[in-house]
């Protein structure tokens, strides 16, 4: 992922994040950081009008997102995300989680916040782990297509973990 790939920015008590390219598990540590500090935050907006493809840990945190937000009683909603991009989404069950508007909005006004550096391969697999048990949790159709997805990723945690005492 180049840093061009992700851009944030911070507005008026929300976040706006444009994505292009392939959206991948590197694009999703840096969202999971931003997840973090969400908590006063009234809105997001995630522009997808330039993101070809997203892969399952892309999308689960995508997921994550969605739900701390509903939590909140708010929704986060997609921009310009192509038939394609949509139809990952309905087949994992999570599409309703978002409000989805066809315009892409780039070039959003506001503070840029620099994307979260990526903590190394310890981040990465709880990202990845993390990612697909919310994707079970919003779906439970999921679990039998994620469960050796988890089972590596929570594998590659420990291991990370053992190696880093």
């Amino acid at each position: 992922m180049r840093k061009e790939d992700l851009k944030i920015t911070e507005l008026n008590n929300g976040y706006s994040v444009e994505v292009s390219g392939r959206a991948n598990f590197d694009y999703a540590v840096p969202l999971r950081e931003l997840g973090n500090k969400l908590s006063n935050a009234q809105w997001l907006q995630i522009d997808l009008g330039n993101c070809e493809a997203m892969d399952s840990t892309f999308m689960g945190v995508l997921t994550m997102l969605a739900l701390k937000f509903r939590k909140k009683g708010l929704q986060v909603m997609l921009l310009g995300a192509n038939d394609t991009l949509l139809k990952l989404l309905r087949d994992l069950g999570v599409a309703k989680l978002f409000k989805c508007v066809s315009e892409s909005q780039s070039g959003s006004d506001g503070v840029a916040v620099a994307a979260p550096e990526v903590n190394g391969l310890l981040a990465t697999a709880e990202t990845v782990a993390e990612a697909h048990r919310t994707l079970v949790e919003a779906d439970e159709s999921n679990a039998e297509k994620f469960k050796q997805v988890i089972e590596f990723a929570d594998q590659d945690v420990a291991r990370l973990r053992n190696e880093n005492k």
